[in-house]
């Protein structure tokens, strides 16, 4: 069939080679959470309705704020995930219903993937105000720091 050992190994490696590049292209998608549909949050009168009007015809939040009748978040995202790297998220899409004191809505906002922003959290780690001192350099430091006589009794 081949007329040498080298093309036939040649043919062996292309088509070795195309199959395996066949196999990586899959994409595993994931999606997550939950975003209202535009009919649903047309549904919502901003000055009328309230939290419990709006858990009950919108749904219950996946998120909501750090007070405890604090504003609802609804987020959703999907990731994609090729062969061996690291998942990437292709779109997110937060849905923010604000209150006001009284517990009705105030406002309605949408926000997108290309709305996101890194924020930088805070470590919340107490400083010390010691520039380079290590600890045995601060307990040997206090030697020779004292008068022998305020031992003494006088």
């Amino acid at each position: 069939m081949f007329k040498s050992a080298l093309t036939r190994n040649l043919v062996l490696v292309s088509g070795l080679c195309l199959g395996l590049s066949a196999c990586g292209t899959a994409t595993l998608e994931r999606s997550h959470g939950y975003v209202p549909s535009e009919e649903d949050l047309e549904n919502v009168i901003v000055g009328v309705d309230t939290r419990d009007t709006v858990a009950t015809n919108v749904g219950t939040p996946s998120t909501s704020g750090v007070i405890s009748d604090g504003d609802y978040y609804y987020v959703a995202s999907r990731w994609e995930t090729r062969l061996y790297f690291k998942p990437k998220e292709v779109e997110r899409e937060v849905v923010a219903i604000s209150f006001d004191e009284g517990g009705t809505v105030s406002n309605v906002e949408r926000f997108g993937l290309e709305d996101g922003q890194v924020v930088v959290l805070n470590r919340r780690v107490t400083d010390d105000n010691i520039n380079r001192i290590t600890f045995l350099r601060q307990l040997l430091g206090n030697f020779g720091n004292f008068v022998p006589g305020q031992f003494l009794d006088n």
